[in-house]
């Protein structure tokens, strides 16, 4: 605008250049002409300085002279006016490119008090306010506090054709968190759908379940008007994609960047999630312990990965998210997120993913927020509570299908050990590298509700043994247990045996037709249980 506005008063206009009365070139002859009182005379082809020609009086002469001072006065105050009257709207007009405090959402809805955002002055591209991204939030509920948190979670909903998983999502990340978890994070929502009545009954859901959490600065939600988005129709149909999917996860890319470009300076670190996750029990302080050995490396890292799922679970340095967020808006209609993501790890010299197990996150939906097809993805490396298998050895005499040897069941991950037909008497005993006070034992069995362990009883045992066939055990046991349904669940058991344990072991009773699958064991211990107590 300020560009144009310039050009304007350089070249006044068109009835201000014209003066059409009677005017002489420098060779005397008569002809009507348009001239411009800004320049000065015109010098002949021969550079002979303009004269009054012959037969002209004194007076026209003068007549002219006092109508080109009068149209010089008249365009030096058209020209002040014009200069005032730009100077007024720069100065009052929205010209914010990131993150205004104006909105061109027109809007009386409940949904309309409107914000801007904090800048991180870390990244060079704030600093210096490069690669400006013109964008305006609106804040529904909720304000960030001013002070940054260890984390920043972000995650972007749309109305789905079959139900939601937002409110249960949140549920998930505060339930799992412990009170100084809680204070260290905030988690930003951006209530991506244009439908205003659906935005309307979201939030006012959201206040009633998360009031505690919008009160203390944990959580907040945010929109970005319709207006702000380039087009999302009529673009490149990569890889032969239907024009319904490429809008779709284009506009994806767009509420990804929206969405980090806002939480680029909320936290030291941020973390991409969806809508329809399911969170591990303490999650953050597992963050908080990878990324202090990442960091104690002292390798160059541009993304940590907590689940191997998508757009889940993706760590991020604060300091790199404003060029993340122009990264997905540059690139909105090229591919999904998930693509993109890898190639800026890969921008930023992380050649390979680092990624931990368990995963941190799993995905809970069952059907997809795009037209709601189904969606049975899931991550075969969750693990809703911490994992904290002590090391181990594991034997057994029972006969072993394929590769599903003993040690599956112990590892972590959704593999497990596959054994033919079990008769009274089998084992499967684990044998601990170091004794401990075993504090809870699970274990499951079958696979959709197949090849359960009938009958069988847990024992712990105590001093470490060789077998006359090489294999470990323990020289006495004490049974804990019975399995019920193909399952085993004890809690708190130190309390009945304080001891230290060397082996677990389960011992069928009673032989059964059916093979079996043991799918999960998993031991506390007193060790483990204090460190986690440390880390909350």
């Amino acid at each position: 605008m300020i560009w144009c506005f310039v050009l304007y008063v350089s070249s006044p206009p068109t009835q201000y250049l014209q003066d059409v009365s009677s005017q002489y070139d420098c060779t005397g002859n008569h002809k009507s002409v348009f001239t411009s009182p800004f320049a000065p005379c015109s010098l002949s082809s021969h550079n002979e300085r303009c004269f009054k020609p012959r037969g002209v009086s004194d007076s026209v002469h003068g007549r002219t002279e006092e109508m080109r001072r009068h149209q010089r006065r008249k365009n030096a105050i058209l020209a002040v006016i014009l200069l005032v009257g730009g100077l007024y709207l720069i100065i009052h007009s929205n010209f914010s490119l990131t993150g205004s405090t104006g909105s061109r959402e027109n809007s009386s809805t409940p949904l309309s008090w409107i914000t801007g955002r904090m800048v991180n002055k870390e990244s060079w591209v704030a600093q210096g306010d490069y690669l400006p991204l013109n964008v305006s939030c609106q804040l529904l509920a909720g304000a960030p506090s001013l002070q940054q948190r260890f984390l920043c979670i972000g995650l972007s909903s749309v109305k789905r054709k079959k139900g939601s998983y937002l409110i249960p999502t949140l549920q998930s990340l505060f339930s799992q968190s412990s009170p100084d978890e809680r204070s260290s994070m905030v988690v930003v929502v951006l209530l991506a759908d244009f439908d205003v009545a659906w935005r309307v009954n979201t939030v006012t859901e959201i206040k009633s379940v998360f009031a505690s959490e919008l009160e203390q600065g944990q959580l907040v939600v945010l929109h970005v008007p319709q207006d702000w988005y380039p087009p999302l129709t009529g673009l490149k149909r990569n890889y032969n994609d239907p024009s319904g999917r490429v809008s779709f996860r284009s506009k994806q890319n767009l509420d990804y960047s929206f969405l980090i470009h806002y939480s680029a300076s909320l936290g030291k670190y941020y973390l991409q999630l969806e809508d329809d996750v399911l969170s591990a029990k303490h999650f953050l302080t597992s963050i908080r312990k990878h990324v202090g050995e990442q960091e104690a490396k002292k390798d160059t890292w541009a993304m940590l990965e907590f689940s191997e799922l998508g757009y889940i679970g993706k760590l991020y340095k604060s300091v790199d998210l404003p060029l993340l967020s122009r990264f997905l808006f540059l690139f909105y209609q090229e591919m999904p997120c998930d693509w993109l993501m890898s190639h800026f790890r890969e921008l930023l010299t992380q050649r390979k993913p680092i990624d931990f197990k368990p995963s941190l996150f799993q995905h809970m939906g069952t059907f997809s927020s795009f037209g709601g097809t189904y969606n049975k993805l899931k991550d075969k490396y969750f693990e809703e509570g911490l994992y904290s298998n002590p090391k181990a050895e594991v034997f057994s005499d029972m006969s072993t299908y394929q590769k599903h040897i003993p040690k599956l069941a112990w590892d972590l991950g959704e593999t497990f050990f596959w054994g033919r037909v079990p008769a009274a008497g089998n084992y499967l005993t684990v044998v601990f590298a170091e004794p401990a006070v075993v504090t809870g034992i699970l274990i499951e069995t079958g696979l959709d509700k197949k090849d359960l362990l009938v009958s069988a009883q847990v024992d712990i045992g105590h001093e470490v043994v060789t077998t006359e066939n090489g294999e470990k055990s323990c020289k006495e046991f004490q049974s804990v247990g019975t399995l019920k349904d193909g399952r085993f669940d004890i809690k708190e058991m130190d309390k009945k045996y304080s001891s230290a344990s060397s082996c677990l072991r389960i011992k069928i009773t009673a032989g059964q037709t059916d093979w079996v699958i043991i799918k999960k064991i998993r031991v506390t211990t007193k060790q483990s249980t204090e460190k986690n107590r440390i880390e909350q």
